[in-house]
């Protein structure tokens, strides 16, 4: 587990879960945000498709890490070249989530992700420890869009694909909320013969609206009562960041110093923000000794422009 990403302090409602439909051979997982999510969106002001884009990303990067093992970091992934240019999601194993989209200026994007445009390339991401904690772990998968009209529908044909296992997949978001429910039927398990057939019909009634509206738990209990449903595990969910001193050292670092020095010329000092959290780290040019392992020389000239 990474050690940088915070412990979480929910807000209240802000969990993530698991159950199983027993006698129908269904597991499920759930995910619902609410003061972690209206956290995430103040710190950058995104139009109303781009918020309920981010939003179904970061419910579906929180159920994902329910689903699958995860000991550091599972992250949602879309690229593409059109009014949306990137949209991180990510959750951390320990309940953290966070999340930004780019978008061209005065853009919004697309609900449907077949509209987003042909190279538009959409991954997620498993980031394990390793032997070597400098060295983590990483593990992509690809996801074909083909003519999805949502996020949900793209996973749900990928889940289908890769674990070749019948899936269902519902994400919703507004300014408010982001939530996700997902259901899959267990391996080698049948469960009465209309099992699938039966809780998917009930999985239909569940429209997007009553899914940002309704806690989990109730939400469980108002679908699928009738199949007897065992709740796992519950875990909070909280807003959480992972940059820190050391890693925008790091990145500075990367640059070199004639791009550090190019910086500070205007001010004495580069100045950086966190586009995740806001948090903002100022670095003045005494510190390039710290930095590049050479004396501050504050009156050296500085190259004309950035490299």
């Amino acid at each position: 587990m990474d050690t940088n990403s915070p412990s979480p302090v929910p807000a209240a409602g802000d969990l993530r879960g698991r159950f199983l439909l027993p006698a129908a051979g269904v597991r499920g997982v759930y995910v619902r945000l609410a003061g972690s999510w209206r956290e995430l969106l103040s710190h950058a002001a995104y139009p109303s498709g781009a918020t309920a884009l981010l939003g179904e990303a970061v419910a579906a990067a929180a159920l994902f890490t329910s689903h699958v093992k995860v000991d550091g970091r599972l992250s949602v992934q879309l690229r593409a070249s059109g009014p949306l240019r990137s949209l991180f999601a990510e959750c951390t194993a320990a309940g953290t989530v966070r999340g930004i989209a780019r978008l061209e200026d005065g853009a919004d994007a697309p609900r449907a992700p077949s509209q987003l445009g042909e190279d538009t390339l959409l991954a997620v991401t498993v980031e394990n420890p390793g032997l070597d904690p400098r060295e983590p772990l990483r593990y992509q998968s690809l996801v074909a869009l083909g003519g999805a009209e949502s996020l949900a529908e793209a996973f749900e044909d990928y889940f289908r694909q890769s674990e070749q296992l019948p899936t269902r997949l519902l994400l919703a978001a507004d300014g408010e909320h982001a939530a996700g429910l997902m259901l899959q039927k267990l391996p080698g398990e049948e469960g009465d013969a209309d099992a699938w057939n039966r809780v998917g019909a009930l999985f239909e009634t569940l429209g997007e609206a009553e899914l940002l509206a309704t806690p989990p738990r109730l939400l469980v209990h108002r679908l699928f009562h009738e199949e007897d449903p065992q709740l796992l595990e519950e875990h909070a969910v909280a807003f959480g960041c992972s940059c820190s001193v050391e890693r925008v050292e790091g990145m500075l670092r990367s640059l070199g110093e004639e791009e550090f020095r190019a910086a500070a010329a205007a001010t004495g000092q580069v100045d950086v923000r966190c586009e995740f959290c806001g948090r903002e780290y100022h670095f003045p040019l005494d510190r390039i000794g710290v930095l590049f392992g050479s004396p501050a020389q504050p009156n050296a000239p500085a190259p004309e422009r950035l490299q």
